[in-house]
């Protein structure tokens, strides 16, 4: 058998000596052990197995996480994808990773892997989850981590605190409601290309120097008019060094 063509890994990954093979690689540990972490993300052949871990349906099926795993993948023709966290998995761990004063939040990619994961949904989650649901931080000091930190660091000179003079950048949440939804899949990239997506709950409100951009999980403006909002080049606002 030949993993060279389609057919090929479809018959490869069915064949039992194979199963038994990676079964056995599992046990020595490393990524292909992490079943417990590893999310079926889109299951077309069985929606109702999205977003359940490899490990849980094991156990519901009662048999080896690799049999689930390749189970999924051909009865979807090889189209089922899997999402595994591969560090920081320990939420206690975690949290101390969130109160260590050298720590800052943030997340890169570019969009780069849209169908596959997203973390956009990162600030949401801090404020619902390890303020208001852990207590792991305090609400003023998530808020510090999300403005003001990250300002200071990267130099975004009057951004990131509410004085005055300063750019009035302002989301409006409600600390008892905020938080994020499971992430979700939409086909509205160009040519009907799908990406991964997170709901924002508690968001009262969110404004762009002064202006009120979106209110009440609407948007307020046209994006196709002008927009409050402005490119910062070395942490300056261009509109006023343009000048």
């Amino acid at each position: 058998m030949s993993a060279a063509d389609f057919a090929g890994k479809k018959r490869i990954y069915a064949d039992p000596d194979f199963r038994a093979a990676f079964g056995e690689r599992a046990l020595r540990g490393g990524v292909a052990a992490r079943w417990d972490v590893t999310a079926i993300s889109w299951s077309p052949a069985d929606p109702s197995l999205t977003e359940r871990t490899v490990a849980d349906v094991a156990a519901e099926r009662g048999v080896h996480p690799v049999d689930v795993a390749l189970d999924v993948a051909l009865a979807s023709d090889l189209e089922a994808r899997f999402r595994m966290a591969i560090m920081n998995t320990d939420e206690a761990v975690v949290g101390e990773l969130l109160n260590h004063p050298a720590t800052i939040l943030g997340l890169s990619d570019a969009g780069a892997h849209a169908s596959q994961l997203c973390d956009a949904c990162f600030s949401t989650h801090l404020l619902g989850h390890w303020v208001r649901e852990r207590g792991v931080l305090g609400l003023e000091q998530a808020v510090a981590m999300l403005t003001s930190r990250p300002a200071d660091l990267l130099g975004l000179r009057e951004r990131g605190r509410l004085a005055a003079g300063l750019a009035a950048d302002v989301t409006i949440f409600d600390p008892t409601t905020v938080g994020c939804s499971p992430l979700r899949r939409v086909h509205d990239l160009p040519a009907g290309a799908d990406r991964l997506v997170s709901d924002a709950t508690g968001i009262r409100a969110v404004v762009v120097n002064g202006i009120v951009v979106r209110a009440e999980g609407r948007d307020v403006l046209d994006a196709e008019g002008p927009l409050p909002g402005c490119v910062l080049r070395g942490g300056q606002d261009t509109r006023r060094t343009s000048q």
